[in-house]
């Protein structure tokens, strides 16, 4: 939806936002409300908008106008007087800025800089030299000289983890083996989204450390693979061979996962030589109607068999609290009786 605000925006997480507003001759403030509540009427949700020369300011600013409700969730740096920036500044502590964490926070404290106006008055050398250049390109970010560029596109993950807990304790080889599959498929999905490769898969289970009272194990093997690949099936026999070698019947399992590793592009891998080149076509091609299908009807339409049906996960997690999904679900918007 913010797209449609501004042409060049930076997804930084699943709820903040950079949008590049260079070049825009409006009031800035006045359209940052505009952003406001066209976010709260189309989607439902209260948001906050920091206005500033650089990515470190504009999360500053979006800190004050968190903490100033006269300012309606709006603040805009550069049309703030320089006397009442500074103001803000001496009553922000250094731990609030974008890059500066609770432990960076005492170092610097104990070397007197305890507000954001202490660490932009700074000499940026002197910071590089003790704390290393990411503190302080922040410092130069404080003093609206721009040194993180707005990163349009994500980059690929270096890792991919799918891990749930299960609503009730597994005790089963089997019903273990239903639940890493399923996890081996929503990650391989993600890595065929990203245009990765794995080298490896790492399985992990474990009981329920919030139980004392019952017998605790918690074990995890990392399985090589003969070649990189994206394949859901390839990926689910290595996960199943490593879950069979840390199962240990007896216990209550509370949990399992999976993770891809020695993440690369699909086109940076060597071709290999012995490898039979139709069968993989036809796999890759396969693994492409598999995700098609899925966008289509739904997330687990279609998948491996073991990964079991629907109906049958006794191990599925927990969702009785679930939020209806009233804005992308027919079926679940409310109805009104009169």
């Amino acid at each position: 939806m913010l797209s449609g605000f501004a042409p060049n925006i930076e997804i930084y997480s699943i709820d903040e936002c950079f949008m590049d507003l260079t070049g825009f001759s409006t009031d800035l403030t006045e359209y940052a409300q505009k952003i406001r509540n066209s976010v709260r009427q189309w989607i439902g949700l209260p948001v906050c908008v920091g206005i500033g020369s650089t990515k470190t300011l504009a999360k500053l600013a979006n800190h004050v106008a968190k903490n100033r409700p006269e300012w309606n969730g709006v603040c805009d740096f550069p049309s703030l007087p320089p006397s009442l920036q500074t103001e803000l500044f001496s009553r922000i502590n250094a731990g609030e800025i974008w890059g500066v964490g609770r432990k960076l926070q005492e170092s610097l404290g104990a070397m007197g800089i305890r507000t954001a106006l202490d660490l932009k008055n700074a000499n940026p050398a002197w910071i590089r030299s003790r704390f290393g250049v990411m503190l302080g390109r922040t410092v130069a970010e404080l003093n609206g000289d721009p040194c993180i560029e707005l990163e349009e596109a994500a980059a690929n993950k270096g890792q991919i983890v799918s891990s749930r807990s299960f609503g009730q304790p597994v005790r089963s080889l089997a019903e273990l083996g239903e639940s890493v599959t399923l996890h081996v498929t929503r990650a391989a999905e993600k890595l065929r989204r990203q245009g990765s490769v794995a080298g490896g898969i790492h399985v992990h289970i474990r009981t329920n450390p919030f139980r004392p009272d019952t017998p605790q194990l918690s074990q995890g093997i990392l399985m090589p693979l003969m070649a990189h690949t994206d394949d859901t099936m390839l990926l689910s026999r290595a996960a199943l061979a490593g879950l069979k070698k840390i199962y240990r019947p007896g216990y209550a399992y509370a949990k399992a996962g999976v993770m891809l590793v020695e993440l690369s592009g699909r086109n940076l891998q060597p071709a290999d030589l012995f490898a039979d080149r139709d069968s993989a076509e036809k796999r890759s091609r396969l693994m492409k109607t598999m995700d098609a299908i899925n966008r289509r009807y739904g997330r687990n339409t279609l998948g491996p068999g073991i990964s079991g049906m629907t109906g049958r996960r006794v191990w599925s997690m927990r969702r009785g609290n679930k939020t209806p999904a009233y804005t992308t679900d027919w079926s679940e918007l409310p109805i009104a009786y009169a």
